[in-house]
C-alpha cells in the first residue's frame, strides 16, 4: 500500500509541474515523463518489504512524500528540481529570492500535495492495496523501457524524480582526465580578425577598474540592439570605448565566472567552489600587486554566497570588504545598496596618498533577483522584465556616480575600465529558461564587455570576434604593457580573435557549449542530445542544424567532453 500511495503522489506532483507545459507528444511521452517515478517507488516497494517495521516504512513514506511536494512549487518556478548545487546554494542570502515565491498558487500546491500524500493511503487501504503483493513487479517493464522513451522524448529534464534527481547530481559526472590541448583552438577552422595590437601597452601605469555587472545580459542592452536603453551610462562607455560583440561567460553564476575572471583559468564540472582555493594560475590582482599596485575588491553583496571566500581570499587583493563591512542606506538579504558601495570604494581611493596606481574589482548586486530597487525605476509596466530593467538601470546609476567621483578626482584619463556582465537572465526565451543558471542559450552565457580607456582608446570601436572570460585578465596585463602568465588559459583579446568560447553549467542538467565564429554548440550530458545553432543567421537559437551538419556537431562535441575531463583533472591536482 505505501508503495502505491508513494507512486500516485510522484504521479500527482508530475502531473501539477506538467500541467501548463509545452509537450512532445508520441506513444513514449507518458514512459518518458513518469518512468523515474516508477523506479523509485519501485525501490521504496523492496525497501519496505525487507525492512518489515510499519514505522520505518511509514516515515520513509512521510519524507519521500514531503520532498516531492516541496519540489512541486520549486519545479513550477525554475523547471528543474532540487539538485545537489542547488542545495549548496540555498542560503540566507537567497532568502529575498526564496520570499519571492511563497505565493497563494504555490502554497495551493503544496496543501493540494499534503492532502494527497495523506489521502492516497486511505484510498488505497479502502481498496484492499495490502493483498496486491506482487503489483510493484508491475513497474519493471516501465522503469527498463524509461531510457529508450527519454531517448526518443525531449523533456528538458521535467521526467526527474526528485529523489533520484537529488541522488544523481550528488555523484560525478565527469571523470578526470589529464589530457593537455590548446581548447580555444577550434578542431574545424580558425578565423582570425579583429587586429588590436596596436592598443597594446597604451594604458601603461594606468589605475585599473574591473566591474563586473549582476545578471546582465547583452540582448537587453542598447548596444547590443535592444530597443530600450536600461544602462545610458554604458552606453555612452560603449561609444567612447571598444564594445566587444560577443563576449561570452565561461559558467552561468557568478561564484565560479568570478574565478575565471581573475585567474584566467577555466573551472571545472561538478566542483564546489571550496576546492578553487588552491587552483588557478597566479591572479590578475596578483600580478598587478607585484607591480606595485593598490588592490581591494568591494562587493554590495556577501562574501558568504555560495562559498565566494575560498575564490578570492589569497588572490592578491590588499582590500576586501563586503555588505558586512560597507553597511549601507538600504540592506536585504543579498547585500546593500550600490550608493553606499560606491562610496566607500571612492574614499578608499582618497585614502592614499595616490603614489601609487590602484586595481579595484567592484562587485554590485543591482539586478539580482527579486529585482528589488531603493527607490523606483523607468520602466513601468509591472512585469518581471520590467522589474529587471529597472535593477540594470540603478547599476547603471551607481556607474554613472563612480564615473562622476572618478572625474571629480582628475582620474578619468589615468584608469582603464572595464565592465562586463557577471553572466545572464533568462525571461523564458526558451522552455523552462528563467533565471541564469540551468541552461547556455544566449540569454544565459552573452555577456557585455566593453573596455574604455579616455586617451588610450581611441572609441567607438568594436570587435566582433568571439571573447570569453578567462581573456579578461590577460587583456588588461597586455593593455598596461606587461606580459601574462604562461599558464593562463585565456588570450588577450589584443592578438586578434582569441578562438572560442567555452562554456557549461552543472546546476541541474548537465549542459556544455562553445561558440565558435557564427556556430553555437550546446550538448547535454545527461541524454546525450546536441543543438547546433548558426547565431549569425538565427540570434534566437530556433533552428536546430545539428542533423545537417553531424560532422561539425560530432567534432565539437568531441572536444567539449575531452575539454570536461581535462579541467576536471586540472583543478583537482591544484593547477
Amino acid at each position: 500500500m505505501r508503495w502505491a500511495s508513494l507512486l500516485a503522489v510522484f504521479a500527482a506532483a508530475k502531473l501539477l509541474l506538467l500541467w501548463d507545459r509545452r509537450i512532445e507528444w508520441s506513444a513514449w511521452t507518458p514512459i518518458a515523463y513518469f518512468w523515474q517515478d516508477a523506479a523509485v517507488a519501485l525501490l521504496f516497494a523492496l525497501l519496505d518489504r525487507f525492512a518489515r517495521r510499519a514505522w520505518l516504512g511509514w516515515t520513509l513514506y512521510a519524507l519521500a512524500a514531503g520532498y516531492a511536494a516541496i519540489n512541486v512549487p520549486i519545479a513550477r518556478a525554475i523547471s528543474s528540481p532540487l539538485t545537489w548545487p542547488m542545495l549548496r546554494a540555498v542560503h540566507g542570502t537567497l532568502a529575498d529570492s526564496i520570499i519571492h515565491y511563497a505565493t497563494w498558487g504555490n502554497l495551493a500546491a503544496l496543501l493540494a500535495m499534503g492532502a494527497a500524500a495523506v489521502g492516497f493511503p486511505i484510498v488505497f487501504y479502502r481498496a484492499g492495496a495490502d493483498r496486491w503483493a506482487a503489483a510493484p513487479l508491475a513497474l519493471v517493464p516501465l522503469a527498463a523501457l524509461g531510457p529508450f522513451a527519454s531517448a526518443r522524448v525531449e523533456t528538458l529534464g521535467l521526467e526527474r524524480n526528485p529523489l533520484a534527481a537529488l541522488a544523481l547530481t550528488a555523484m560525478p559526472r565527469v571523470a578526470a582526465t589529464s589530457v593537455v590541448r590548446d581548447w580555444r583552438a577550434s578542431p574545424l577552422e580558425t578565423i582570425e580578425r579583429d587586429e588590436l595590437s596596436h592598443y597594446r601597452g597604451t594604458c601603461s601605469g594606468r589605475n585599473v577598474m574591473l566591474v563586473v555587472l549582476e545578471s546582465a545580459a547583452a540582448c537587453y542592452l542598447r548596444p547590443y540592439g535592444a530597443a530600450q536603453d536600461p544602462m545610458p551610462n554604458l552606453t555612452r562607455l560603449a561609444g567612447e570605448g571598444l564594445l566587444v560583440e560577443n563576449a561570452y561567460v565561461v559558467y552561468p553564476e557568478s561564484i565560479k565566472g568570478l574565478f575565471a575572471l581573475l585567474t584566467s583559468t577555466y573551472p571545472a564540472f561538478d566542483t564546489a567552489p571550496e576546492e578553487y582555493e588552491r587552483a588557478g594560475e597566479s591572479s590578475l590582482a596578483t600580478q598587478l600587486a607585484g607591480e606595485g599596485y593598490r588592490t581591494g575588491l568591494f562587493h554590495s553583496g556577501r562574501f558568504m554566497y555560495l562559498g565566494m571566500e575560498a575564490i578570492i581570499r589569497g588572490r592578491g587583493f590588499e582590500t576586501l570588504e563586503d555588505a558586512g563591512d560597507i553597511g549601507g542606506n538600504q540592506e536585504s538579504s543579498f547585500g546593500v545598496d550600490e550608493r553606499a558601495t560606491v562610496e566607500r570604494m571612492l574614499a578608499w581611493i582618497d585614502a592614499d596618498p595616490q603614489d601609487r596606481p590602484f586595481f579595484i574589482t567592484y562587485l554590485p548586486i543591482a539586478g539580482h533577483h527579486p529585482y528589488a530597487t531603493p527607490e523606483p525605476g523607468p520602466f513601468g509596466g509591472g512585469e518581471e522584465i520590467d522589474q529587471y530593467r529597472n535593477a540594470l538601470d540603478y547599476a547603471d546609476q551607481a556607474l554613472g556616480e563612480l564615473l562622476a567621483g572618478f572625474g571629480e578626482r582628475g582620474l578619468e584619463r589615468e584608469t582603464l575600465l572595464v565592465v562586463l556582465g557577471d553572466h545572464g537572465q533568462a525571461f523564458g526565451q526558451h522552455e523552462g529558461n528563467h533565471g541564469h543558471t540551468l541552461f547556455l542559450y544566449e540569454e544565459n552565457v552573452h555577456v557585455p564587455l566593453v573596455i574604455w580607456a579616455p586617451g588610450a582608446l581611441a572609441g567607438p570601436a568594436r570587435m566582433s570576434g568571439v571573447a570569453s572570460g578567462v581573456d579578461i585578465a590577460p587583456t588588461v596585463l597586455d593593455l598596461l604593457g606587461l606580459g601574462a602568465p604562461a599558464g593562463y588559459q585565456g588570450r588577450s583579446l589584443l592578438q586578434g580573435s582569441p578562438g572560442m568560447a567555452l562554456f557549461f553549467t552543472d546546476y541541474s542538467l548537465g549542459f556544455v557549449g562553445l561558440r565558435d565564429g557564427r556556430w553555437k554548440f550546446i550538448h547535454q550530458l545527461d541524454d546525450g542530445r546536441s543543438k547546433l545553432f548558426d547565431v549569425a543567421s538565427d540570434p534566437a537559437e530556433r533552428v536546430n542544424l545539428a542533423g545537417r551538419h553531424p560532422q561539425r556537431a560530432a567534432a565539437y562535441r568531441r572536444h567539449l567532453l575531452d575539454w570536461l575531463g581535462a579541467q576536471r583533472g586540472l583543478i583537482q591536482r591544484g593547477g
